[in-house]
């Protein structure tokens, strides 16, 4: 019977194991289909005004672009497909809002319920960085990294660029910048919970030092002059989260903090 009864109870724990991640991947399919329908949504309004877009997101490249360089359709449809991704980008900037709720609903079953009232802040701020972060590239990576590119092979050379191949370039861009820039927000609220420690940021300055060129040569294009634009703004943010990671971690932390320099 004592077997029998091992053998249920752990049919019952496999049984509510699957029912769980059953249960998570209904929620992942969920936050997937909801941040699809806002990005769709986005898409459609920023459709509308895909020449728009489209020309702002030129300005940049017309700044620097050399005396005879030009911008050119390469193919017959890649005016219309460039829009449809300026449009998408678009999207996806209009519905970050949306898809960080998203993503804190799908992570929030996990957490203490002290820690699921920091939705708002967290749907704020990461919308808020991300959106600088793509700011930033806009406005400073952009004229700096493009003068230099397009003046580097000298003079006797008149560039003639494609309308897909910039919006892939300031896509990526844009996308990555957005994506490095949630580093602080994240430490916050990883340091909030408990999870990380701003000693062990503060140590690891040589590793991440390392880490923050690779990313920065694998998110953009094959020149160091683009590299080092992404990699300097990353390593202040890590300075920055550090310094977060310290102000706001928990009270355990601090005392921690508190007897580690109590021993020095």
């Amino acid at each position: 019977m004592g077997v029998k009864g091992k053998a249920g109870s752990g049919g019952n724990a496999d049984e509510q194991e699957k029912v769980s991640f059953t249960e998570h991947l209904e929620d992942l399919r969920a936050t997937v289909i909801k941040s699809f329908l806002a990005m769709l949504a986005g898409f459609i309004l920023c459709y509308i005004y895909s020449r728009e877009l489209y020309g702002f997101l030129i300005i940049p490249l017309n700044e620097a672009m050399p005396k005879g360089g030009q911008v050119a359709m390469i193919s017959v449809t890649e005016g219309f497909i460039t829009f449809l991704k300026v449009s998408l980008l678009g999207g996806v900037m209009v519905a970050s809002p949306v898809i960080f709720y998203q993503i804190w609903k799908f992570i929030a079953p996990g957490l203490y319920a002290h820690e699921k009232r920091y939705v708002w802040p967290f749907v704020f701020s990461a919308t808020l960085f991300f959106l600088l972060g793509a700011s930033f590239a806009y406005f400073v990576v952009f004229p700096f990294g493009l003068k230099f590119l397009l003046e580097f092979p000298g003079p006797e050379v008149n560039p003639t660029i494609s309308m897909g191949q910039y919006l892939s370039f300031t896509t990526k861009l844009m996308l990555a910048f957005g994506a490095i820039f949630e580093l602080p927000v994240a430490v916050f609220f990883m340091s909030r919970m408990g999870l990380i420690h701003y000693s062990t940021l503060a140590k690891g300055r040589g590793i991440a030092l390392v880490v923050i060129f690779i990313v920065a040569a694998v998110l953009t294009p094959p020149d160091v002059f683009t590299q080092f634009l992404m990699a300097c703004p990353l390593y202040i943010l890590y300075e920055i989260s550090i310094w977060v990671a310290r102000i706001f971690g928990t009270a355990d932390q601090l005392e921690e903090d508190a007897r580690e320099e109590a021993t020095e």
